[in-house]
């Protein structure tokens, strides 16, 4: 497993990241095996968020309740929350008091101290800027939060917290696969008339987060388009799955693996986040690290993909 250190941070951070939206249902020794598959693969970092499972901090909780981190067990990890979305109305709230709430609910949920990385889960168009600099500005005071950043978040969003916000923000977390890539894809057909593909639709988030050192955390790496479905054995994509296939037997490796190499082959340093509960599934899409593609055989996906590669 290849790890860097997280631009921004003093974070060594592993390529691909388990995240556990997931385990509301599971019990103790499930979500521990899954955990513990995470760590053999050499995954050092976890994905967590105030609404995943039922209720607010219910995946938080199972995962607190199931793994009881001992404090020498917590230093080994580099754990991850989000906030901002709240399910049941107003939807969307990056107030000051709903932000300090939420992290206060996730450290109790967790059984932890402090959070590594706190992220503002999705756009929040009510967005007042200097509450969210004031609740960081508390919470990484209090020792309660180490570092911040966004998820979903375009170029001019994250522009206006930057102008408030004092700490750097080190990542923003985009849903990324071979068949969802519309943020790499639009550059590779930019002015193109009358092409889908030479739309842009993100104003060149993938870029920006390279020009100002946020790391690009890929959710959902092995879904089609916005949860419709995986594309890895899909009949819908025969002629990707025959290339994904075709790789995989030369690396070695699984399809998963090919799928996360893809991504974490670009030059951005992305992370990879896997949403699967399955240990072995965790361990196959792990290898994917260790695999460099090289330049043919990534352009090779992109155009089994159905993008233009002109």
């Amino acid at each position: 497993m290849r790890t860097f250190t997280l631009p921004g941070t003093e974070l060594t951070v592993s390529d691909v990241v388990l995240g556990l939206m997931r385990i509301q249902d599971k019990t103790d020794e499930e979500v521990r095996a899954l955990v513990s598959s995470a760590r053999d693969a050499g995954i050092n970092f976890l994905d967590h968020a105030d609404i995943y499972g039922d209720g607010v901090h219910g995946c938080e909780r199972r995962f607190g309740e199931a793994v009881r981190l001992t404090p020498a067990e917590r230093e080994r990890w580099v754990i991850q929350s989000k906030t901002g979305i709240v399910k049941q109305g107003p939807y969307f709230d990056f107030s000051y008091e709903h932000i300090v709430e939420s992290v206060h609910g996730s450290l109790e949920a967790l059984g932890t101290d402090y959070l590594d990385i706190l992220l503002l889960h999705r756009p929040d168009a009510l967005v007042e800027p200097e509450e969210v600099a004031r609740a960081f500005d508390d919470l990484a005071a209090a020792g309660k939060v180490r570092a911040f950043g966004v998820s979903n978040h375009t170029s001019h969003q994250i522009e206006l917290l930057r102008r408030y916000v004092e700490q750097p923000l080190v990542a923003n977390q985009l849903q990324l696969s071979i068949t969802h890539a519309p943020m790499i894809a639009q550059g590779l057909a930019a002015n193109m008339q009358g092409l889908e593909q030479s739309v842009a639709r993100d104003d060149g988030v993938l870029d920006y987060c390279r020009l100002h050192d946020i790391t690009v955390q890929a959710w959902s790496p092995f879904q089609s388009g916005f949860f419709d479905g995986p594309f890895l054995g899909s009949s819908r994509f025969p002629e990707l799955n025959a290339a994904i296939d075709r790789l995989a037997a030369r690396y070695d490796v699984s399809a998963e693996a090919i799928a996360v190499a893809w991504i974490t082959r670009h030059p951005a340093r992305m992370q990879v986040v896997l949403g699967t509960t399955t240990p072995q599934r965790v361990s196959a899409a792990a290898q994917g690290s260790e695999v460099r593609l090289s330049r043919a055989e990534w352009y090779e996906l992109v155009r089994a993909a159905g993008y233009l590669v002109p």
